[in-house]
């Protein structure tokens, strides 16, 4: 479908290129080399997308941008194309509330476009890099679900990629990030320190590329802070590259209960049921939501350790939640001998899946001893439950490396 565009560039040669290219794919293009007759046209009569340089004589793109969104165009879509490559002046464009920032580039014109269209993508990417919990189990028994720990990833229109956990999953969804070539922006959200939710962060490949920029977001352990949990296991000691090597752009953010605005989407977390502070993560942009919740145990009606309350809360947290991602160690056999250990049994997790009324649930962190049949086995079991039951949530279970795409 074509596009309006407007280009705001006081070098000639490079509003020429870009509006060819444009117009070649039969998008309407109009090209300003004045930012203050742009912001005048743009007022009256707002194209679908503006592409800005920084360096403009009588208005920067930053400010364009800045007055833009407090004219209330927050439809509108903004991308600054520049030929500066500092980190200061994209973090000053997309907090003024650029969609993207784009280098300039004359010898690979096709990755301009490609990233300047991507901007009217909708659609979210989630990918499921290793869906186990405790430690990994290769072998033959866990090729169809995988054998790596936990680490999904969630990829937004605007390129942001959300990485919760880092398990051995992580050095595969950094493979596939670096065969993307371009610089990443992203989030790792954290649940906990546990082993097997932090101990592969040092073998995610994109922390060491400069250029690079990632937050990394968690709950503190008393006195120490998130961003000595992850220091302390690149120490030099047990592993040989500190965090001070690393060559992408680092910060951290602690977080407690709330509502946060992470990237491009707001997020909102709660305290679950596990040993130590572990944080459950519900994800909403768009109309689409994406709850993580692992570890966490769910006790039985039964127990002296069950919760009304808490059955209560996180009902409402997941509560029509197009996906639900979550702990679901256990069949309710083998349950009994693991009361206390932080994990949940099929049934409960069924139960609290119905209740909130939970569109797609995915069974996950599962155990070592459960191999794909035995995973085959419990999502059988969890279909006829559902359906025995009215429910109307759809149980799954991910493929290793599976990907998933949704509308936004």
């Amino acid at each position: 479908m074509s596009k309006r565009f407007f280009i705001i560039d006081d070098d000639e040669s490079v509003l020429l290129v870009l509006k060819s290219m444009l117009e070649a794919q039969g998008h309407i293009v109009t090209g300003y080399s004045s930012s203050v007759k742009a912001l005048e046209d743009i007022l009256l009569d707002p194209p679908d997308c503006v592409l800005t340089d920084i360096m403009m004589p009588e208005m920067d793109g930053v400010e364009l941008c800045r007055q833009l969104r407090e004219a209330g165009l927050h439809k509108l879509r903004i991308l600054v194309v520049s030929a500066k490559i500092y980190h200061t002046d994209k973090e000053r464009a997309l907090a003024a509330g650029a969609n993207g920032f784009i280098s300039k580039s004359r010898s690979h014109p096709d990755q301009m476009m490609q990233d300047i269209m991507s901007v009217f993508s909708e659609s979210l990417s989630l990918g499921f890099w290793g869906c186990r919990g405790t430690m990994p189990v290769p072998g033959a028994g866990t090729i169809r679900y995988g054998g790596n720990t936990a680490c999904v990833s969630l990829t937004f229109p605007d390129g942001h990629v959300f990485v919760f956990d880092a398990g051995t999953g992580i050095h595969r969804l950094g493979a596939h990030l670096m065969r993307m070539g371009k610089e990443l922006t992203g989030t790792l959200l954290l649940s906990h320190p546990h082993w097997d939710h932090i101990n592969y962060l040092p073998f995610f490949t994109p922390l060491f590329i400069p250029g690079n920029q990632f937050e990394i977001v968690g709950s503190r352990h008393a006195d120490i802070s998130l961003e000595q949990l992850v220091a302390n296991q690149m120490d030099g000691v047990h592993f040989p590259i500190t965090p001070r090597e690393l060559g992408a752009r680092i910060s951290y953010r602690e977080l407690g209960e709330g509502t946060y605005t992470i990237g491009p989407a707001q997020v909102r977390t709660m305290l679950l049921c596990h040993p130590g502070y572990c944080l459950g993560y519900r994800v909403q942009f768009g109309r689409r939501s994406i709850c993580y919740v692992t570890d966490n145990e769910l006790f039985p009606p039964d127990s002296e350790s069950y919760s009304a309350a808490y059955f209560k809360m996180l009902s409402e947290f997941v509560h029509e939640a197009d996906i639900l991602i979550t702990d679901t160690s256990y069949f309710d056999d083998e349950y009994p001998k693991r009361i206390g250990w932080g994990h949940s049994a099929l049934s409960r997790v069924l139960e609290i899946a119905t209740v909130a009324q939970v569109k797609d649930l995915y069974l996950y962190h599962h155990v070592p001893e459960h191999d794909d049949e035995a995973i085959d086995r419990m999502l059988q079991e969890a279909h006829k439950r559902l359906r025995d039951s009215g429910s109307e949530t759809v149980c799954k279970a991910a493929l290793a490396e599976e990907m998933i795409v949704l509308q936004a």
